[in-house]
């Protein structure tokens, strides 16, 4: 079973920037599909971003489009969040997934994922 471990997380005034990395604890480029989801209190979890193996195929929430961009150093075992301009309503905690589904799929739904890490926090004060 892949081990997830996030990074990266911390407090940022807005307009400001954070890199998220999620380390995995065996090869990934083979075999996920990876993505990021959030969960701010009293929300439920949040589709932000998701992977193909190879990394040439991405897809991103309407809320984070042209802010955030994924992406996957496959050579490290690493994914990356990086996340730009960002707004005091991106606070949450951040959380690394990974589904051996279906390669050519990027799914939305935390139900399609089936390994998670235990989150990073992200708090944007304004």
């Amino acid at each position: 079973q892949v081990q997830l471990v996030e990074s990266g997380g911390g407090l940022v005034q807005a307009g400001g920037s954070l890199r998220l990395s999620c380390t995995t604890s065996e090869r990934t480029s083979t075999r996920y599909v990876m993505a990021w989801f959030r969960q701010a209190p009293g929300n439920e979890r949040e589709f932000v971003a998701a992977i193909s193996l190879s990394g040439g195929y991405t897809i991103h929430a309407n809320s984070v489009k042209g802010r955030f961009t994924i992406s996957r150093d496959n050579t490290k075992n690493t994914v990356y969040l990086q996340m730009n301009s960002l707004k005091p309503e991106d606070t949450a905690v951040y959380y690394c997934a990974a589904s051996n589904g279906s390669p050519g799929y990027l799914g939305r739904a935390s139900s399609e994922y089936a390994y998670w890490g235990q989150g990073t926090q992200v708090t944007v004060s304004s």
